[in-house]
């Protein structure tokens, strides 16, 4: 057993943009929690519906971070990972008190009652302390959603899936942000995620950095629901967001410290793989040509800014 585990703190982010009535069911979910977090920030980034009054009035406990310009889901949670780790290190007393634990998840993740509780069990039942639990993510329909499925550890030893069975998990080898509950004194140690990524890969980029030489587990017990507007996988249509699939893959691939050489060749290969099957389904392919093209540009020909700035420029006009 995992005797860190132990009692520890757990701070919850959610990240909204213009979702309301999504935010508003999501933080419900969490105060339905049967082990609730001990600290619950959102990040606003920039919503023009009202949603920071919203959580204002309704929420009063809430830690509400309000960015000045819409940073996307990438600089959403750096600016929310920030906030909780120097909540974390003021409530624990640093290294020296209790393990904190940061819960990560959009405003349209909504979580069953247990779902908290379960990712806990699971971290305290591993033989070896891991770095991130995920969650089971499943669509409206009840169907697990294929967008949120955590990749499975390729090569993953006997010994790593015997212990991560003891904890009823499997090992994985990266996580998206709909659920997943994060060891802070990883991220101190490996970074925030990279906020220019702006939106898609920025979880598969952080989690595999954070996961390099450490454990992640996924944790079917844990439950949440992922309120998207359609059913799909990672190679559905994008339009015009395929730029940033293509550009943020090349930085992953280029400039990230979360894939191993061996590593890059095959997620590389698997995302032309992907990308083709996208292209051949499309009704719009000038489109994912122009994305394509202006990708591959900007991955290439520039590096992302530092997160450090990316928040700190849209945090500004908040600065005292």
């Amino acid at each position: 057993m995992n005797s860190g585990a132990v009692n520890p703190l757990v701070t919850a982010i959610v990240v909204t943009y213009n979702r309301r009535d999504l935010l508003t069911e999501a933080l419900d979910a969490l105060a339905a929690q049967t082990r609730r977090p001990d600290v619950l920030i959102v990040v606003d980034n920039a919503s023009t519906d009202g949603t920071p009054a919203l959580v204002r009035e309704r929420f009063p406990d809430v830690d509400l971070v309000e960015l000045a310009t819409n940073t996307g889901g990438a600089g959403g949670f750096a600016a929310g990972l920030a906030r909780a780790l120097d909540t974390s290190a003021a409530e624990t007393g640093g290294t020296g008190g209790r393990a904190a634990l940061i819960w990560l998840m959009d405003d349209d993740t909504i979580p069953e009652p247990g779902a908290l509780a379960a990712l806990l069990d699971a971290r305290e039942r591993a033989p070896r302390e891991p770095a991130l639990v995920a969650s089971r993510v499943l669509w409206t329909d009840g169907r697990d959603h294929p967008m949120n499925t955590p990749r499975v550890k390729p090569g993953a030893s006997r010994a790593e899936r015997a212990a991560a069975a003891e904890a009823g998990c499997s090992p994985v080898r990266s996580a998206s942000f709909v659920s997943v509950l994060v060891d802070a004194a990883a991220v101190l140690e490996r970074g925030l995620p990279v906020a220019d990524y702006f939106l898609w890969n920025d979880d598969f980029e952080f989690t595999t950095r954070l996961l390099r030489g450490r454990t992640g587990l996924y944790c079917p017990a844990s439950v949440v629901v992922h309120k998207t507007g359609t059913f799909g996988g990672t190679d559905a249509d994008p339009g015009d967001r395929f730029y940033y699939e293509v550009r943020n893959k090349l930085w992953l691939f280029t400039r990230s410290r979360g894939l191993a050489p061996a590593e890059r060749v095959l997620y590389a290969g698997s995302s032309v793989r992907r990308w083709a099957r996208t292209y051949a389904r499309s009704r719009d392919r000038a489109t994912l040509r122009r994305g394509l093209r202006a990708g591959v540009r900007d991955g290439l020909r520039r590096r992302p800014r530092p997160t450090e700035e990316v928040i700190s420029a849209a945090m500004r006009r908040y600065d005292p």
